[in-house]
């Protein structure tokens, strides 16, 4: 009898928990692992060569080991692959909150890019970011504000005083960020120059939305960059706690709720 083959969405899922394993241990035994997960050891190996490829974590004699904190925190080669499905979600209901003609700002959160994939699509936007792969997401066919700082090559993005600056002296309708974690209602990032970057949007955008998915929430970070209650709505998805929930209504700021269908896998409302 044949076995059905998993989607690459589950097998992406499956790797980001093994990350998260062997994050929390700081190292583990590849036979460990396997036991742990339920898999074959050839499809461990897969997994655990995967993920040594992009540089998540350390693979030696018959075990692996994290790398530090920041690496596991931001690969954005990683971050991009992950949660897809109700990434598009989100976007699907963050687009909504857009007008055509309006000036947009999007952060540098692979959360937000299948947002950007959609900002594309309406008409006489202007869009600013500090994004280059946003910037290149949209196309010829929106104008397009560049915050140029120091490049960080594996955000593919510009952070530091230009950015900031740039920030201080525009104006957008409305401003679309996301975060690394958030706790209890407090956001936190793993680099400080991100951590005030985000502070800065919030400054200069009329209108703040907060885009989130489940994942983000019950974790923390080295640098708190405010709270979810400096954004004027939170869109997030079914799956987050309803304790995180409940601290975004405490603080007077909208929550839209989501569902989605990960891909091969029945959502269950």
């Amino acid at each position: 009898m044949s076995r059905t083959r998993p989607s690459d969405a589950s097998v992406e899922q499956r790797r980001r928990e093994i990350l998260d394993h062997v994050i929390e241990r700081g190292e583990a035994r590849i036979d460990d692992l396997t036991a742990h997960f339920g898999v074959s050891l050839m499809t461990m190996h897969r997994d655990l060569d995967d993920l040594a490829d992009r540089r998540l974590l350390r693979k030696l004699r018959g075990r692996v080991a994290a790398y530090p904190a920041f690496t596991m925190e931001n690969a954005a080669r990683f971050r991009g692959t992950v949660n897809l499905a109700v990434k598009e979600a989100l976007a699907d209901a963050a687009i909504r909150q857009v007008e055509p003609g309006q000036t947009v700002f999007v952060d540098d959160s692979t959360t937000l890019f299948p947002l950007v994939r959609r900002l594309a699509e309406v008409e006489g936007l202007t869009v600013i970011t500090n994004s280059l792969h946003a910037a290149r997401l949209l196309g010829p066919q929106v104008e397009v504000v560049l915050a140029g700082g120091r490049f960080h090559h594996e955000f593919d993005s510009c952070i530091g005083p230009g950015v900031l600056t740039l920030l201080d002296h525009i104006h957008a309708d409305v401003g679309f960020a996301s975060v690394s974690a958030v706790a209890v209602g407090r956001l936190y990032h793993p680099d400080q120059d991100y951590a005030e970057l985000k502070k800065a949007a919030l400054r200069a955008s009329n209108r703040n939305v907060l885009v989130v998915d489940h994942s983000k929430f019950g974790r923390t970070a080295t640098f708190a960059h405010g709270v979810v209650g400096d954004y004027d709505l939170l869109i997030t998805d079914e799956a987050t706690p309803t304790e995180e929930i409940e601290a975004a209504l405490n603080a007077s700021t909208a929550v839209e709720l989501v569902d989605y269908v990960e891909e091969g896998q029945p959502y269950d409302s």
